[in-house]
């Protein structure tokens, strides 16, 4: 038996430390002995300074620091505003200079990259101006990690011609990261529905609720829980449900990046609560409407160092990101995939609710996913410790096909592959009896050692382009024929 392989290219995506933003930096809030804080001490020292030193020292810290980020004056004086409650009457007689300077010291570089740099998506960029007439703009998406094991969402573009020779286009000069603000309304129902996954249906959260409209804003929700403190329960009674549905309402959010930034320059970085850890391993997918409109969607998972939040990325043009909570029987793990269009009127999502198996989802809602039937289960060795996919499903004229992820001995992670019938993707038509990607020698060793994955694919004409990571170090591409591969997944019938 003739055994189809992924051939590996020559592209290797290596963690660059050299990728930095600038986040606030808050010396700990916590009481110091004589009750004040550390942040207010620090800028008790600040102010001290005489105003002669000032502008020497703003001039270092830009010319140390001018080049590495984009905008820099304003972000200092961005996350001067931050802390500037400390200063109370005082910050009205403060100096440009020194408002930088206090900036500064609330200011720390963020090495995004600094820790490993793996699990890729790969889809069509909206974007294709400059593009060859035969080639097109993709946009790669990675998760990054950090200082403290925190990750986050950055992308990578390239171009890919009809040979599927890929290029990837130079980096942006600086990183950026949007800025967030509230949704424009909540709805009630999947909000509420969410609440009571997240323990938190009782009366205290449905009195609140019960004073909204069936769509609300975050003015209107903070109006109907400071109502609590006239006449409700006791503070220490409603204290952790008006804590769950603050978090819930800050886990939806809108991050916008600056329209002149580069696509490469974007980084979404953890903002709501449930992200304190990191947005792990996103899956972009290319979604075509019954009415033909475009739009992305990604699924990841929000961690906050205890608990895991299923969510849901939107945009249109990778410059404004929509990001919301999923909710329902299907919502209640990792590694979701949207199918990337409707079928028979319903949205379709893999899932690995129970963190072995793999199940469908479908739903007339994007958002809510309540039906769900299992679908695969671990069979072949290299497989039985759990299954799940590698990124949304891929449509052929032979049927959906599904890369999968199996962990075998050793927690050995390997790609496999699945052929599902288009019209009803319950139908397994076929499956590959052997790993289509396993980790080589050169690839073993990494931040997690023996793992491929991949959170997304592309077919180019008649090849199928998997990106993956390689023991969570570095990034590799491989290519597949998609006739060949098919044809192996036809012979294999479930």
């Amino acid at each position: 038996m003739h055994r189809i392989t992924a051939q590996r290219t020559e592209h290797i995506l290596r963690p660059n430390q050299r990728r930095v933003i600038a986040k606030p930096y808050l010396p700990g809030e916590e009481l110091i002995p004589g009750g004040d804080s550390r942040a207010g001490l620090l800028m008790e020292r600040i102010l001290a300074i005489p105003e002669a030193d000032v502008p020497a020292l703003v001039e270092s810290v830009l010319s140390n620091f001018h080049g590495r980020h984009a905008e820099f004056e304003s972000l200092l004086t961005h996350h001067y505003g931050l802390v500037a409650h400390h200063l109370e009457s005082r910050a009205s007689t403060l100096s440009r200079e020194r408002r930088l300077l206090i900036g500064a010291f609330y200011t720390h570089e963020y090495s995004i990259e600094g820790a490993a740099l793996f699990n890729p998506s790969l889809v069509l960029s909206p974007d294709q101006k400059g593009v060859k007439s035969d080639e097109k703009r993709l946009i790669m998406s990675l998760r990054a990690v950090g200082e403290g094991h925190i990750s986050s969402i950055e992308f990578r573009t390239a171009t890919i011609d009809a040979a599927s020779t890929l290029t990837f286009e130079p980096l942006g000069a600086h990183t950026v990261t949007g800025h967030r603000t509230p949704p424009g309304a909540y709805d009630k129902m999947p909000f509420t529905t969410k609440l009571r996954e997240l323990g938190a249906d009782n009366d205290i959260a449905r009195g609140v609720l019960e004073r909204l409209s069936d769509s609300f804003t975050v003015v209107e929700l903070e109006q109907s829980l400071a109502l609590l403190d006239y006449g409700g329960p006791p503070h220490a009674i409603s204290f952790e449900t008006t804590k769950i549905i603050r978090l819930l309402a800050a886990s939806s959010y809108i991050t916008t990046f600056p329209a002149s930034s580069q696509t490469s320059e974007r980084v979404i970085f953890p903002a709501g609560p449930h992200e304190t850890r990191g947005m792990e391993d996103a899956r972009f997918v290319r979604f075509v409407g019954d009415e033909g409109r475009v739009r992305y969607y990604a699924t990841y998972t929000a961690y906050d160092g205890f608990e895991i939040l299923p969510q849901l990325i939107e945009t249109e043009d990778f410059l404004s990101f929509s990001i919301s909570t999923l909710h329902g029987a299907a919502a209640q793990n990792k590694g979701m995939a949207l199918f990337p269009r409707r079928i028979a009127g319903k949205y379709v999502m893999l899932s690995r609710k129970d963190r072995e198996n793999l199940h469908l989802s479908t739903s007339t809602d994007v958002r809510s996913w309540d039906e769900v039937t299992l679908l695969d289960k671990p069979r072949a060795p290299w497989e039985l410790v759990q299954i799940g996919n590698c990124g949304s499903p891929l449509e052929t004229e032979a049927g959906w096909l599904v890369l999968t992820h199996g962990v075998g001995p050793m927690r050995r992670y390997v790609i496999g592959a699945l052929l599902l019938d288009l019209e009803d993707p319950s139908r397994i038509l076929g499956r590959l009896p052997y790993p289509l990607l396993e980790p080589n020698q050169s690839e073993r060793d990494g931040y997690v050692p023996n793992v491929v994955y991949s959170c997304g694919a592309y077919i180019n004409e008649n090849e199928l382009i998997l990106p993956y990571g390689l023991s969570d170090g570095a990034i590799g591409i491989s290519v597949v024929s998609v006739p060949e591969l098919l044809a192996a997944l036809i012979a294999n019938p479930d």
